[in-house]
């Protein structure tokens, strides 16, 4: 039996992210059933990439 997570990501974070990937669109009529696998790939590797960034300390080249 599976159990449904709950989400790390916002929302918010999720609608700004699929806006500057360019699904946005499929995103709001068919919701994450209709995304591609690789555009969620994509999405979660632009959050990750945007938490790296934003992490304290971190010095990234």
């Amino acid at each position: 039996m599976s159990r449904r997570r709950s989400s790390i990501m916002s929302d918010a974070l999720k609608e700004q992210i699929s806006q500057e990937l360019g699904f946005a669109g499929t995103l709001h009529q068919e919701g994450f059933g209709g995304v591609s696998s690789r555009n969620c790939g994509n999405m979660v590797k632009m959050a990750i990439e945007m938490a790296e960034r934003n992490l304290p300390g971190k010095n990234m080249t």
